[in-house]
């Protein structure tokens, strides 16, 4: 049994047609003390599915830990989009609920040639020259996190010093505690930023450049 009825799948089919240009998905999983790395992988095989512009590949995260180590996994279930601007869009935990979109979103936007941005947050995102993390923690449930994660990613894919990931709260209790996540959606930029709810771009570039600074 899939994850979409006919219905979605049909919608997203169609979607997923008029990627500009091929991408790809990219795995981590682990045999032990991963509950929910099976529906993961299975989730996104079938989106990758759909369309013969998305390839998907599975890595385990243990025994490939070099593979896992340049895309930069820590967690799993992990999902790497890389397209053309390279792979600094990830997913942990199933983007599943609202954030179905994000990922769309994410498949569209790394198969472009550049993002909808700004042209004043594309020239300071290219000045960025340290290294600068987002995570945003998001659930399901929540209608405000996929515009959080979307900026984010788009944030990402215009910068090479910046990568972006979200970050299912539920599936990682752990570093939802440690991060003082209370309310969705939470960004986190360079472990030491905190902004609750989704941001503006002005303020989600404010928070990068100071984090960068």
């Amino acid at each position: 049994m899939g994850f979409m009825d006919q219905q979605t799948a049909d919608e997203v089919r169609k979607r997923l047609a008029d990627l500009p240009g091929a991408v790809k998905i990219v795995f981590f999983k682990e045999n032990l003390m991963c509950q929910t790395c099976g529906p993961a992988e299975e989730f996104y095989r079938e989106v990758s599915g759909l369309s013969d512009k998305v390839v998907f590949e599975a890595f385990n995260r243990v025994t490939d830990a070099e593979k896992a180590a340049s895309y930069g996994v820590t967690l799993t279930p992990a999902a790497v989009v890389e397209g053309p601007a390279g792979a600094r869009v990830r997913f942990y935990g199933i983007p599943a609920g609202y954030e179905f979109v994000s990922l769309l979103e994410a498949l569209k936007n790394s198969a472009a040639g550049s993002q909808d941005l700004q042209p004043e947050t594309v020239a300071a995102l290219g000045a960025v020259a340290k290294p600068v993390n987002i995570k945003v923690f998001v659930t399901p449930t929540c209608p405000y996190c996929p515009s959080a994660v979307v900026m984010a990613h788009k944030f990402a894919l215009a910068s090479a010093s910046v990568t972006a990931e979200m970050i299912e709260a539920s599936e990682f209790p752990q570093l939802a505690d440690k991060y003082g996540v209370s309310g969705v959606p939470q960004i986190v930029v360079n472990d030491r930023i905190s902004l609750v709810g989704a941001q503006p771009e002005p303020a989600m570039l404010k928070a990068v450049l100071e984090a960068a600074a």
